[in-house]
């Protein structure tokens, strides 16, 4: 049995997603560092490709650019991609720095 998180934010999947193509190396608990392959993110979470042994409620930490060290619980696993919700939101300001960082076409980039 899993003593998955208890998350108090409300569901926000409809938030606008930004394409990313980041790998970054995030700390379990038990499983120790995992690299994580971010395909898109949003003030409030992101979405990882590739196969994940976690259930859903476990946390990760992490350390993003701008943002610096955060924790995100996985809400979601489905054929080789999960989707994961951050403990806290990102400020819009180090978001729109985050996605600069993270996404190097300018197209793809929110409209400011």
């Amino acid at each position: 049995m899993s003593a998955g998180a208890q998350l108090t934010v409300t569901d926000k999947r409809r938030a606008a997603r930004h394409p990313v193509d980041y790998t970054v190396i995030a700390e379990h608990r038990q499983l120790g560092d995992l690299d994580l392959h971010i395909v898109n993110i949003s003030a409030q979470g992101f979405m990882i490709q590739g196969e994940m042994t976690l259930e859903r409620g476990e946390r990760l930490v992490m350390r993003l650019p701008v943002v610096g060290r955060i924790e995100a619980h996985m809400i979601w696993t489905h054929e080789g991609r999960s989707g994961f919700q951050f403990e806290r939101i990102i400020r819009i300001d180090d978001f729109l720095k985050l996605v600069d960082t993270l996404q190097p076409n300018p197209r793809l980039r929110p409209k400011r």
